[in-house]
């Protein structure tokens, strides 16, 4: 990596000056858009005096990073910076504080401020799993106020809330604008504590009524710390006569690059040593360019169970399957038949790695004397074909969404979309409903309340 075009030769600067020097410098280095941006190109500054005029024109570091951002509306959506690298660490380890509970947004009819919430997803072992907390359960206030678009974020970004339960009634109908969220009386207080996820979230076999064997993987986050968690999955497939595969990543933000090659190899396991994904840097970094094989092994745990799959069933949302999630599609792709059950995936096809204010950019050694980091974009991912991730996601084979009064549960057979994907291993049809299923035209974007890793892909240096 580079560390600039020039030395910054004054030592008496203050941290701000620090961390802004250390944000042009690092993204002058790695930026995967550098080309892009004309205040990022090398011969941009002709003195030390003309940078440092130019650093001071901005007001903070952090206007000063979103400055450098390459189309962030529609191609930069996910370069983040932040003022503490001590939580952005603990987050790629999958530690976090957290509550446990994960839910989407709806406003109660069309055009209405009026806004509700469903749990969509309880984490195992978590504050709201231990107060028995479910999937499916709707909420209308937090801290006995009536949730609305504009006060949404406040309510639901405290550390401690309660949530005020309310009851769904669909009228009857297929019409959503007529249904009827009521307050039950019903509340509990979550407080959010430091917790570390198991991104295995649900491991299981199911057999189905011809015997087929079919496993169900719910898997949330590609955190090289559970990749023998992950492994063991795949052990319990193997010891099960698993022929199906049926793989949950409607909540993975993605995670790291190498994981999901290890995912890959135990989904397939026929393809040993043969190119998974590609990761293409920017022009001064070409010699960055990396290739992930398939493998049989993970680095120092042992041998991968594989499954040896020609077919896999791929579960998705439009909000939350990112990043690696996305790889794992694209890369399989090219070597077996996936078949995406779902929405639309996030469509990032671009990966990060974290940098410091350091002579090389790593951690060690860092400035002491801040806690700032960057998370940029630094290389496009590939799959094998030098096919990319749309930018617009990637397009379900059987298009169908999570219905907010329908949403089921996890693992259960019923459940709609491992419903769809049985259907469809059975060769019995699709189900009649799934276009009524799709028009969910009420829910809305979570803003603010987004975690800061919910849809990234990042690049280890081990």
């Amino acid at each position: 990596m580079l560390s600039g075009c020039f030395e910054d030769n004054d030592d008496n600067a203050i941290a701000v000056s620090d961390i802004k020097d250390f944000v042009w410098k690092g993204m002058n280095a790695v930026y995967l858009y550098k080309s892009e941006i004309p205040d990022l190109a090398n011969d941009r500054f002709s003195t030390n005096e003309d940078y440092a005029s130019y650093l001071a024109g901005f007001d903070s570091p952090e206007i000063l990073f979103e400055s450098l951002k390459y189309l962030p509306d529609t191609v930069d959506r996910f370069s983040r910076i932040t003022d503490n690298y001590f939580d952005l660490q603990n987050q790629q380890q999958g530690v976090s504080l957290s509550n446990g509970l994960e839910f989407n947004l709806y406003r109660v009819t069309e055009g209405s401020s009026e806004v509700f919430g469903a749990i969509t997803l309880v984490l195992n072992n978590s504050v709201a799993d231990n107060l028995g907390l479910q999937r499916g359960m709707i909420f209308k206030a937090v801290d006995d106020v009536n949730l609305t678009e504009t006060n949404f974020v406040s309510l639901l970004s405290q550390d401690s809330y309660t949530l005020n339960f309310a009851d769904y009634d669909d009228n009857g109908t297929s019409d959503i604008n007529d249904d009827i969220i009521t307050l039950n009386g019903n509340s509990e207080t979550l407080t959010k504590v430091q917790y570390t996820e198991n991104p295995v979230h649900i491991a299981q076999t199911l057999t189905l009524s011809d015997n087929t064997k079919v496993g169900y993987l719910m898997y949330n986050g590609f955190n090289n710390n559970f990749e023998n968690e992950l492994n063991t999955a795949f052990a319990g497939f193997q010891a099960d006569g698993v022929t199906e595969l049926v793989l949950d990543l409607r909540y993975n933000g993605g995670g790291s690059v190498q994981t999901a090659a290890y995912l890959g190899s135990m989904i397939t396991g026929q393809f040993t040593s043969q190119v998974y994904s590609k990761l293409f840097y920017n022009e001064n970094l070409q010699d960055n360019n990396r290739d992930f094989l398939f493998t049989n092994t993970i680095e120092g745990s042992g041998a991968i169970n594989s499954l040896n799959l020609n077919k896999v069933y791929v579960l998705t949302t439009n909000r939350r399957t990112a990043s690696a999630s996305e790889l794992v599609i694209n890369s399989l792709d090219a070597y077996i038949d996936v078949v995406v059950i779902g929405e639309n995936t996030v469509g990032k096809t671009q990966a990060s790695i974290t940098i410091y204010d350091s002579a090389n950019l790593a951690f060690e050694d860092v400035n002491p004397n801040h806690n700032y980091a960057m998370q940029p974009l630094v290389a496009n991912s590939t799959n094998v074909n030098d096919e990319l991730v749309p930018a617009n996601g990637i397009t379900p084979d059987i298009p169908l969404i999570e219905v907010r009064y329908a949403l089921g549960t996890l693992g259960n057979p019923e459940e709609p979309l491992l419903a769809e994907a049985i259907t469809d291993i059975l060769g019995s049809g699709r189900s009649s409903d799934i276009q009524d299923r799709f028009m969910d035209f009420q829910l809305i974007k979570r803003d603010g309340l987004i975690h800061p890793l919910e849809q990234d892909m990042y690049i280890e240096l081990r």
